[in-house]
Order: C-alpha cells, then structure tokens, then sequence
C-alpha cells in the first residue's frame, strides 16, 4: 500500500497534530532540537551518570524493578538508558504507531528478549508461521531459552494455542521466500496471545502491523533502518505494557544498542520512506524483466511490494552468484547496495532441510536485496549472471523485450 500520504499520530498525545510518515521519518525523535539549540542530534556515549542523591536513585532503581518503565529525570546507567538510543526508540515508534519501542544490540538480540519475557510468566510455548529468518527459526526450534515452538500455517494457529502459549510469530512478507500473511486474521486467531510480526523486510513504510491488530513488531535494524550496511541492531515496538518487561531482560542480560548505533540509526530513519521507495521501483522492474526470462523458473514478490525479491533458476544457483560483479554477493539487506545471496546455503543453512521444505525454501532459490543503482546497470549484470538462454541462445539484448512482457510472477 502507498503510505506516502497517511498520516498518523505524531505523539503520545492523541489531541496532537497528526503528520505523515515521511515528516515523521525526519523530525520524530528531533522535536526537541531547536530548543536546545542543535540541529544535529547529539551523541552521548557516557556509560554512567553522576548523581548525589542516593535515595533518590534508589527509589528510580526500585520503580524500574517493579515494572521496567524509563526512569525520570538525569540518566542512571548505560544499561538502563542512554539518551542517545532514547531518540532512536522515540521514533520508531512513532513510525510504527506504537507507545513505545526497546531497542538492543541485534535483531536476535531483541527476539531472545521478547522469548525470555514471555516465560518469565510461564508462558513458555510459541506459535509459529514458516518461514521465518533462518536464525529465528533455529532460536525457537532449538529450545535453547527453554521455549517450545509448534509450527503450524496461519489457518492452523488458533488450534494451535494452549494456556501456556505466550506467543505467536510471524514475518511477512517472510524470508527468505517473501510470502505473506494476512496479519489482520491472524491476529483474530490468536485471540488474548499477543501477536509479534517481523516487520523487517516491509518496514513501516509498506505495512505497520499494529494498525492490523499485532501487538509487537520486530526489526532486525540492522537492514532497512540502518540502511548502509554499518550498524547493527535490533528492535521491538510494543504497547508500554510489553516494553517494560523487555527494558528489564535488556538490563539483566545486557544486549543493549551501543550509543553509536542509535545515532547512526536514527540518521538511517530519516531517509528510510526516500530508500524504500527507490528502492522498491527498481525492484518492480526487476521483477518484471526476471519473470519474463526462460532462464528462471519462478518469481517471488509480495502484494505489497518493496526491495526484496526471490527468484528460482532453472540452472546452477551457485554459478549465479560466483557471476555477478556489480551486485554484492552478500547476507543482509536493506543497503543501499544491491546484495545477493542463496538461502539455503547461508541464511538458512542453520535450518534442517525438512524445515526449509516447509518453509518453501528450495534449493534453487536466490534472495536479492535491491539496492538504489540504476536499473538498468542491475539488469545488465544479473542478465550476464544468469548465463545462456535454455538452447545456448544468446542473452544479448533481452533487457528491453523483458521489460514489457506480462511477469508470471507468484506472490
């Protein structure tokens, strides 16, 4: 869906002006500048904060300890907060429509905090959609939290459900295979059990899943927020009821964001409508011109669009990769380069192959994060990676008759 002119609460007041999302992305977590007088936002890397009342501090500690909520005033430690994070935290959840949002170290970072939450209250099993990012899957196949997972398909989840079932999660469009869920139903599924939905490869820019009934969205901010391949991080945006008990595993265990990565993802938020967008153009096209192409069996690309797209070869998924040389042949996404790579053997190679057949995920099978490099510098170099035409035909000049055929393309 076009986000570009929606607009939503741009504060925890609901009597606030209402902004759009691409005013969001620029000013939230920057409100406050002008008043004190910067226009860049600072960075704090201070690890601890002085104070000369310790009553006071410990009265701070002690409210923290009850239900996790932020402490008032001055900092206390860099395990509890840093102002610097706090910026970043504050706008995402603004573009995600939340009250609050716990940022960590990773992507994983901010799973494994969601999980041990969860079963701090005895609610240790999880219901779960494949196919979920190859180390989400293992994490909860693994037990290694002491949880117990049940994999089911989303007409499957409310059968699913038993007193103990703390979770249910999904990520749509999925990975690696960009299928996607109609999050609306399935939050109907899952009735009191909150509902968690990597929002990574759509970000709010194409869906903000809390507006469909989730009550927690997780990133791996390490892609799309970031946006340059040079930060890495992970966050949760959630009702303020959810984000306590998070704040408090990150403080127990200590997988907090380092002061740098805030920085770098908040400057990432504030073009993240500009990149995604671009992005997701090229990715169009791409698509277009790879379903129109005999030398690949199948297209995958999600209703909703983005820079993301998967596509089976009918040759050597291998020699595809070994053959680009402009495409980065790389994990990750969400750069502004353009990134390839071949998910069985990397990003889900962790998963058993009984786990990636459910999941959709066949060997032939190439993920492709699209960058912002022009199209048709794109194509020429996948075109020449892809190799021979069925028959040995040549590939020369088929970009332009590709582009306009009608794509077969599986979504």
């Amino acid at each position: 869906m076009d986000t570009s002119m929606d607009a939503f609460d741009s504060s925890p007041s609901a009597a606030a002006p209402t902004r759009a999302l691409a005013t969001e992305a620029v000013h939230a977590g920057r409100d406050d500048l002008a008043e004190l007088g910067l226009h860049a936002p600072p960075l704090d890397l201070s690890t601890t904060y002085p104070s000369y009342d310790s009553r006071a501090e410990a009265a701070r500690i002690d409210a923290f300890a009850t239900c996790g909520a932020l402490p008032e005033g001055s900092p206390v430690y860099a395990r509890l907060g840093n102002p610097t994070t706090d910026r970043f935290e504050t706008a995402l959840a603004r573009l995600e429509g939340t009250d609050a949002s716990v940022a960590f170290a990773s992507g994983m970072a901010a799973l494994s905090a969601v999980l041990l939450s969860r079963a701090s209250l005895g609610l240790r099993h999880v219901v779960a959609v494949r196919p979920l990012y190859g180390c989400s899957d293992h994490l909860l196949n693994a037990g290694l939290l002491g949880t117990e997972v049940t994999w089911t398909d989303p007409a499957g989840v409310a059968a699913a459900l038993r007193p103990d079932t703390g979770l249910v999660m999904v990520e749509t469009p999925a990975n690696p295979t960009l299928a996607e869920v109609d999050i609306r139903a399935l939050a109907h599924s899952c009735g009191t059990v909150p509902l968690l939905v990597d929002n990574t490869f759509a970000t709010p820019v194409l869906q903000r899943p809390v507006e469909l009934g989730a009550r927690m969205v997780l990133h791996s901010a390490t892609k799309y927020l970031g946006g340059h391949g040079d930060v890495m991080g992970g966050v949760v945006a959630c009702d303020e009821e959810l984000a306590g008990p998070l704040r408090q595993v990150r403080f127990a265990t200590g997988g907090v964001l380092h002061p740098l990565a805030g920085y770098l993802l908040l400057r990432g938020l504030s073009t993240l409508p500009v990149r995604v967008r671009a992005a997701s153009a090229t990715a169009a096209e791409l698509v277009r011109r790879l379903a129109a192409d005999p030398r690949v069996a199948r297209v995958h690309y999600p209703r909703i669009g983005g820079a993301m797209i998967a596509f089976e070869v009918h040759g050597d998924p291998h020699r595809v990769i070994a053959g680009v040389r402009l495409v980065t042949p790389a994990v990750s996404l969400g750069s502004v380069d353009t990134l390839i790579q071949h998910p069985a053997s990397i990003s889900h190679r962790i998963v058993d192959a009984d786990g990636r057949h459910e999941g959709g995920i066949s060997d032939r099978l190439l993920r492709m994060s699209v960058g912002l490099e022009d199209v048709e510098d794109l194509w020429s170099d996948l075109s020449q990676a892809l190799g021979e035409f069925p028959g040995g035909a040549s590939a020369a000049g088929t970009a332009g008759t590709a582009a306009h055929e009608e794509p077969a393309v599986r979504v």
